[in-house]
């Protein structure tokens, strides 16, 4: 973005149509629209998530868009979720065609166990890397999830030991 903040309508409409996409996977998640959800990703697509957080190696890596229906469905396991998505910073590639950016996003995961509703609040941040089809259509082409600090009843934990937790008790 020019550093007089000045941006020309092109740019202006690929700034919001990123952002659309950005907020739809959201709402999709939260709907479980599984198949809309995997629409908004490229053919050939990266998809890793990191449950200890940045810097730690990948819990989960996706590189087709078919093979995003299993992360996407997980969520059918919670009685209910909110992601709400915070800032986000986009940067449109010189070619006009290619962006990157950065979402943070707090989500909400209620489930029920033994009759009794659990809350875990989720901090996450999305990294991605976007193309712009020929049909002029944003599509994720790359996204890292990052769980950088997860809630339950009212202590946060660090994700390296949610991540434990959730591999001994087989929730993963």
């Amino acid at each position: 973005m020019a550093s007089n903040l000045t941006i020309s309508p092109e740019e202006a409409r690929d700034r919001l149509a990123i952002r659309q996409v950005i907020d739809r996977y959201a709402h999709c998640a939260d709907r479980r629209l599984a198949d809309e959800q995997m629409s908004l990703f490229t053919e050939e697509t990266h998809f890793t998530v990191y449950m200890q957080g940045e810097g730690s190696q990948p819990s989960q890596v996706v590189r087709t868009r078919e093979d995003l229906r299993p992360v996407f469905e997980f969520l059918l396991g919670y009685t209910h979720t909110t992601h709400i998505n915070g800032q986000s910073i986009i940067d449109i590639g010189a070619d006009g065609k290619t962006a990157s950016g950065e979402t943070y996003c707090i989500a909400h995961h209620v489930s029920e166990k033994d009759g009794q509703r659990q809350l875990y609040v989720a901090n996450l941040r999305y990294q991605d890397t976007l193309k712009k089809g020929e049909d002029g259509k944003w599509l994720f082409s790359e996204r890292k999830l990052y769980l950088d600090c997860i809630t339950g009843c009212g202590y946060c934990f660090n994700a390296r030991i949610v991540y434990i937790a959730r591999v001994v008790f087989h929730e993963l």
